[in-house]
């Protein structure tokens, strides 16, 4: 099989009580679902390093610089074929801080308690990623490793050795 990558980063606002999640219109990968507070695919010059995608995008979208995202670590990365692509995909998870107030140019963001964000539609990825953090992620700093299949995602802790 030869598949095309797809390399994508995702940015998850987060304070104790929940979640800042954005409900994306116009979009060709998730169209009139929820996902993360910004993200998207990464530019040519971007390819070996899911940071500098992410920190783009929450600036493009947001209007975040990277001293704005408090604890901003690279928390999930997910494997998912889907349409004769491999995508691969960088979930970073940063403080919400005082920035409550923000407006994004890709859709309408909202603020979620964890009980009402494991409720929201999303793409699947996404949806397991959220799941995850809420049950185990958030209690620790791992960065955690998933492949995606019809059954779901099965998360790994990624160690170095």
């Amino acid at each position: 099989m030869t598949a095309k990558l797809r390399n994508m980063t995702s940015l998850y606002l987060v304070n104790g009580e929940g979640i800042l999640l954005l409900y994306r219109i116009g979009s060709r990968v998730a169209d009139h679902l929820y996902v993360g507070s910004a993200g998207g695919h990464f530019e040519a010059h971007e390819l070996n390093d899911a940071k500098a995608c992410v920190l783009r995008e929450a600036k493009e979208e947001l209007d975040l610089d990277e001293t704005d995202l408090h604890n901003l670590a690279m928390r999930y990365i997910t494997l998912r074929l889907k349409n004769g692509e491999i995508r691969q995909n960088y979930y970073f998870f940063a403080d919400l801080g005082s920035h409550a107030d923000l407006t994004s140019t890709e859709g309408k963001l909202a603020l979620f308690d964890y009980e009402e964000a494991a409720q929201v539609e999303m793409p699947v990825s996404a949806r397991n990623v959220v799941d995850h953090y809420i049950r185990e992620g958030k209690y620790t700093a791992e960065l955690y490793a998933g492949i995606t299949t019809e059954q779901g995602t099965s998360f790994v802790p990624l160690r170095e050795f």
